[in-house]
């Protein structure tokens, strides 16, 4: 007799983080609604990770193990997803947590609105204490230990549905262009989407802001969202994702892909109005997070290399149209970066 199917299934991509791993899956089993598969992609961890899974595997069936060579988060995700069999997908990072009631109130909110996702925001006051904690050197454990969740009454949330999600969306950290905004929205974790929406929808292997361009995919497919500001995800900071040099030049290089990738894909699908919304909210944001990074390693080989394809860009148009002042000012800056 053939398995049913469960109503969610949970991709939580896993690499070396042994020490936030227990926090992690605990949050998954402590969920109000029960209705899960929990697809953990050991993406070939060294630490002891692969233990820990096997563990949790054995109290809970709903845990499934795919183990695979390193291939990077997006491959990892990648795997999740096509061995999912939910209806509906959720995003966890292994040294993240949720609210206990995040897949109740997501499913709720999507059966009710009959839409294909549903977004939540993640918690500032959690992120910023334990921020606060890493970089003074210290445990965040405790502060994930402390963490109060406050419980919600399900049938008093009222998210706002949206068929033009693109024009709710921005990089922007305030602006008043916005109604309902989804802020800094290119986070993947923070939304429950219907498997059939992102099924072939492919994260890019090998490049860091890989959420920016299935995002920017995804608003394409022009989806029904609802959006709520419901704080549900815990984004817990890891002393490893600290930036050193390599990872500068790596950033700046994903970002100059990210920002052919997008605009080339909004030059030919979108309308003349949504590829306006796209490069003043979220393509020239991206461009000035792109000028601070090159500015910071613009030296030597690597500087070279940044200007060629700095170029290239401007060549194919993608720092056309600024949008505002500020904008003009980056433009004028990039300019004066690749004059020879």
């Amino acid at each position: 007799m053939k398995k049913r199917a469960p109503k969610i299934s949970v991709v939580i991509p896993v690499y070396n983080v042994e020490k936030y791993l227990h926090t992690c899956l605990d949050s998954v089993l402590n969920q109000t609604f029960s209705d899960w598969e929990a697809i953990c992609v050991n993406d070939g961890s060294t630490d002891l990770c692969p233990q820990i899974l096997e563990k949790y595997a054995r109290r809970d069936k709903r845990i499934r193990i795919i183990s695979q060579k390193n291939k990077g988060l997006s491959m990892a995700r990648n795997a999740g997803i096509a061995r999912a069999r939910g209806d509906y997908i959720l995003f966890l990072d292994s040294d993240d947590f949720i609210h206990p009631q995040t897949m109740e109130i997501a499913i709720s909110q999507i059966m009710a609105n009959n839409a294909d996702l549903f977004l939540f925001s993640q918690h500032k006051e959690f992120h910023i204490r334990a921020k606060q904690k890493m970089l003074a050197g210290q445990d965040v454990s405790d502060v994930i230990s402390d963490t109060d969740f406050r419980m919600y009454d399900i049938n008093k949330i009222h998210g706002f549905y949206t068929e033009r999600l693109l024009f709710h969306c921005t990089e922007r950290n305030h602006t008043w262009r916005v109604l309902h905004p989804v802020h800094r929205h290119c986070f993947v974790v923070v939304g429950l989407y219907r498997r059939e929406l992102i099924a072939d929808l492919k994260f890019i292997p090998g490049i860091i802001f890989e959420d920016f361009v299935w995002w920017s995919e995804l608003l394409l497919r022009r989806p029904k969202a609802v959006i709520t500001n419901l704080p549900l995800y815990f984004y817990v900071p890891n002393p490893g994702s600290i930036l050193n040099s390599s990872k500068m030049l790596r950033m700046a290089d994903s970002l100059m892909f990210g920002l052919q990738y997008t605009y080339d894909l909004y030059s030919e699908h979108a309308t003349v109005y949504e590829l306006s919304h796209f490069q003043r909210e979220f393509l020239w944001p991206f461009i000035i997070i792109a000028m601070h990074n090159i500015r910071a390693i613009k030296s030597g080989k690597s500087g070279m290399l940044i200007d060629g394809k700095m170029r290239q860009l401007y060549k194919n148009g993608v720092f056309d149209n600024p949008p505002n002042r500020r904008a003009r000012r980056y433009r004028g800056r990039i300019q004066d970066l690749i004059a020879p």
